[in-house]
């Protein structure tokens, strides 16, 4: 049954747009969505709070397989994410949060506690999967697979930008360090490391806007899945 739902992967790294674009596709098609990171950065939230260090395999896999997790859908298009009954949506987009779920998802036993849990995602009619290993490990037989990439730098300039928009402090060095060193980390774990599907379509956004990568994106799905 699950093999013939449709599933949509849409991978890369942080400030690619992948979560714009995934939710995007969602609303168009009217699919389900899957934020892989956000169960990454739930489980680092979850394991902080609950003082599971970062190096003990065996709890970080525990905390991951009993996170008591909901995804509220908004009209707006916003998604609500709760964690033990609390929303945490705005606490798990911190940079912070963002460098601890890169460390947990480099742990093997987390990866394979949140594998069975991503793909009862795929519920028909389809299925749009943000993350960085859905092409690859979690949907490898997805009918079309998305890989989003930009440089470091411009997606530290975007990473700028929206925390000055939000009247934030962000210091344009620290971002670039940071995104290089999350980059150097999930491309070199040693399972489900970041790269494209063999037969993923790579899209560079340096230079692109939203409606520009969407624009590419949807020519791809009505060539591979005649959907408009």
């Amino acid at each position: 049954m699950a093999g013939t739902i449709p599933v949509i992967t849409v991978d890369g790294p942080s400030g690619v747009g992948k979560g714009t674009i995934s939710q995007l596709l969602t609303r168009r098609f009217g699919w389900h969505f899957l934020d892989s990171g956000a169960l990454y950065r739930l489980t680092a939230l979850a394991a902080r709070r609950q003082g599971v260090a970062f190096d003990d395999e065996a709890g970080l896999a525990w905390v991951a397989r009993g996170l008591p997790v909901e995804f509220r859908p908004q009209e707006a298009g916003e998604l609500q994410i709760f964690l033990s009954g609390q929303e945490v949506s705005r606490d798990i987009r911190t940079e912070q949060a963002g460098n601890d779920a890169s460390r947990v998802a480099a742990v093997p036993a987390v990866r394979e506690a949140l594998l069975a849990r991503q793909r009862a995602f795929r519920q028909p009619p389809g299925l749009v999967a943000d993350g960085r290993d859905m092409g690859t490990t979690v949907f490898p037989d997805a009918p079309l697979k998305i890989f989003l990439t930009a440089s470091a730098e411009v997606r530290a300039q975007r990473r700028y930008n929206q925390l000055k928009e939000k009247g934030l402090d962000a210091n344009l060095r620290s971002l670039f360090t940071e995104i290089a060193e999350r980059d150097e980390r999930d491309r070199n774990r040693r399972v489900s490391p970041l790269r494209p599907a063999e037969d993923a379509v790579v899209i560079d956004t340096s230079t692109l806007g939203i409606e520009e990568v969407l624009a590419a994106v949807l020519a791809e799905c009505r060539s591979r899945l005649g959907m408009q």
